[in-house]
């Protein structure tokens, strides 16, 4: 044995790493026991769907890099610590009430049952494992409804609509679709939420979006918008590469094992939609504003990854390519036409989670493969008629109207009795101050540390041109 290779092995965490896989890997399946039920678990399953809880619960960093980067300076902070509070009443919240109406039997509807975890038999998971995973993607589709509100909204209006949203909204979708609902019945397919997730988050936020009406200075008295640029872009890079590479735990961790392989297909069909977005984005940019436009390169990797969730188990790779280099291309210039029409969406998550959410959701019925599907929901490309276009189709509708109804229900009741956005004054300043009474930037911002060093504090104020 060479000298580097001995080192390497008395290594105690190269050790380590050889006995997990060793016992993840050697040991034969075993049973492990949750309460008085047992549920027959392969450990190595096990481990690789807490890899992927992991890789999900990660992408919350990326959303606070993506939104404070594509936010002003002076509402960097807010941006950034509203991820935490997001995860933390979805924690709780989908815990106590939210898995149970998601996936307790109940009836075609929503769940009756199985609110703190109480009576679920999860099969060939632990009630724990299964409720860490869902968990992770609830808070996702949470972080999703908050770019409509950036900027502009009321802590207090966060917290009360995140509550429930977690409990009339999101799980009562799932339950539908995931949790053996009456979607799930007629044959729609989700694989991993282009529905569940992100239409659901996205529309939510854009009822807010509509609700709260534009940032000041966006529009002109014309109507003609300027732009609010976001303060670093290079927070938004960062943050769209790290949702990157946590879909892998979104989309390849939802097969829920790895016996046989079927995950790595899954991740293939990802990336190449992600890539294709990417490049079809830049192109799309480059084609309408002359620009290479960076951020929207960044929103064409995140739309092709909404867009093949639902269908990243069942298309094959050329598919793939398609969806992606769809929706990369859609987010762009949808974008621009929202825009244009007055609505002031500072994160693009509509386009980005909903247009593309829609798009994907509907593309199964287009191109859903023989060898991936049963025969009676192949895709219109592959024989299948217009059979899985139709369910594909309805669910798109009626889940987002569903989640636009509450939505509007809840936010306009919330607007009555307490107001849904900060004062002019509190926006002009900023939430980082009005909000939390610091900013993210305090030696850019804050007069007391500027006014030592010379500086003029900028990004307070903003007026319309």
């Amino acid at each position: 044995m060479s000298e580097g290779l001995r080192v390497w092995w008395r290594s105690r965490t190269t050790r380590l790493i050889v006995a997990l896989v060793f016992l993840f890997v050697m040991v034969p399946d075993t049973v492990l026991a949750a309460g008085e039920e047992a549920s027959s678990v392969v450990p190595i399953d096990v481990v690789w769907i807490m890899m992927a809880t992991m890789l999900v619960f990660g992408m919350q960093a990326g959303f606070a890099l993506l939104e404070a980067g594509s936010a002003r300076m002076k509402n960097a902070g807010h941006i950034a610590g509203k991820q935490v509070l997001s995860f933390a009443l979805a924690a709780v919240v989908f815990w106590a009430f939210g898995y149970g109406i998601m996936f307790d039997e109940g009836n075609a509807l929503f769940g009756t049952g199985g609110f703190f975890l109480t009576g679920f038999d999860p099969g060939n998971l632990t009630v724990e494992l299964s409720f860490l995973f869902q968990l992770a993607f609830a808070a996702v589709s949470l972080a999703i409804v908050w770019g409509g509100f950036a900027e502009r909204a009321k802590l207090s209006t966060y917290f009360i609509f995140g509550i429930l949203y977690l409990i009339v909204i999101y799980p009562v979708i799932g339950h539908w679709i995931w949790g053996g609902g009456w979607l799930a019945s007629e044959g729609k397919l989700d694989f991993a939420g282009s529905t569940v997730v992100h239409l659901t988050g996205a529309v939510a936020g854009f009822v807010a979006t509509v609700l709260l009406g534009p940032r000041l200075g966006k529009f002109n008295k014309d109507g003609s918008p300027n732009v609010l640029p976001g303060h670093n872009q290079v927070y938004t890079v960062l943050g769209g590469v790290i949702l990157w590479i946590g879909w892998f735990g979104f989309n390849a961790g939802s097969t829920l094992g790895v016996g046989d392989g079927f995950f790595a297909y899954v991740a293939l069909t990802t990336m190449l939609a992600a890539a294709s977005g990417a490049i079809a984005a830049l192109v799309t940019a480059k084609m309408i504003s002359g620009k290479a436009d960076v951020p929207a390169m960044v929103n064409g990797v995140l739309s092709a990854l909404v867009a093949i969730t639902a269908g990243c188990a069942f298309v094959e790779p050329w598919a793939a390519v398609v969806i992606g280099v769809v929706a990369g291309s859609l987010t762009y210039w949808t974008a621009l036409y929202f825009e244009r029409k007055g609505i002031d969406d500072p994160i693009y998550g509509f386009h980005v989670h909903g247009l593309a959410g829609i798009w994907g959701t509907i593309a199964i019925g287009l191109f859903a493969a023989p060898g991936l599907v049963g025969e009676t929901q192949l895709g219109l490309f592959y024989g299948g008629g217009f059979h899985q276009l139709w369910i594909q189709t309805l669910g798109v509708f009626v889940s987002g109207g569903y989640a636009a109804l509450v939505s509007f229900i809840i936010l306009i009741v919330l607007k009555a009795l307490m107001g849904l956005r900060v004062s002019e004054e509190e926006e002009v300043t900023g939430l980082d101050v009005s909000e939390h009474g610091a900013y993210g930037y305090p030696e850019h911002l804050d007069p007391q540390f500027t006014s030592k060093t010379g500086e003029t504090p900028s990004g307070i104020v903003q007026t319309s041109p």
